[in-house]
């Protein structure tokens, strides 16, 4: 039945770089990063209106990345997505753990230009990202680079599972600087990510 008192609801407004409320903009924390090694994020929905979400942030703030959101993917679009489209890259890896249950070749970029890398990311949670994995098979068959972090996630507002589970920016960081050897390069960013962090903490109420 239409209720006519929600046709008169005033929307909030939206920002329009970040699409979140302004009240919730994270524009501020935007950094600008010259990426080498182009990202292509894949968002599971669920994370599109998620305000501790991290993947957009990363996607505003690398020169050399995309978004895209989905559980099942084209596989005709994803497929442009995982080469580049016009201008393909030579090597396609994703960012994932090691998995029994899905196992795939690790990634060999010794020698490798990390102009010719494209780094695909799975945003979602741990359940989630795996559900993304089985239902694109384009994805199970990628060589994977597995992270082993030497230091604690910053993302101290959303829980892990695992001791070394870093946010979906924290890994990107850690492996373009990883794969760009150039770990300077994405302090700024980790920066401005724990001033976001703790914005956010800031909203989460406290007993």
């Amino acid at each position: 039945m239409f209720d006519p008192s929600a046709a008169n609801t005033p929307r909030r407004a939206l920002c329009p770089r970040c699409d979140r409320p302004l009240s919730t903009c994270i524009c501020a924390w935007a950094t600008p990063t010259a990426n080498e090694v182009s990202v292509v994020i894949l968002q599971h929905p669920l994370e599109v209106k998620q305000a501790k979400g991290s993947a957009k942030l990363l996607e505003l703030s690398l020169q050399r990345a995309e978004l895209h959101v989905g559980e099942v993917f084209d596989p005709d679009a994803l497929s442009t997505w995982l080469i580049g489209g016009a201008s393909p890259t030579r090597h396609t890896v994703m960012l994932y753990p090691d998995h029994a249950e899905l196992p795939a070749p690790a990634a060999d970029l010794n020698g490798v230009c990390p102009s010719q890398i494209r780094l695909v990311v799975l945003d979602g949670t741990w359940r989630k990202s795996l559900k993304m994995l089985h239902q694109n098979p384009a994805l199970q068959s990628l060589p994977r680079l597995s992270l082993h972090p030497d230091s604690p996630s910053r993302y101290l507002i959303r829980k892990a599972h695992r001791p070394d589970q870093l946010s979906t920016l924290e890994a990107s960081c850690l492996a373009l600087a990883q794969l760009e050897q150039a770990p300077d390069r994405y302090e700024p960013l980790l920066t401005a990510f724990s001033s976001f962090v703790g914005e956010q903490a800031r909203h989460i109420p406290h007993t």
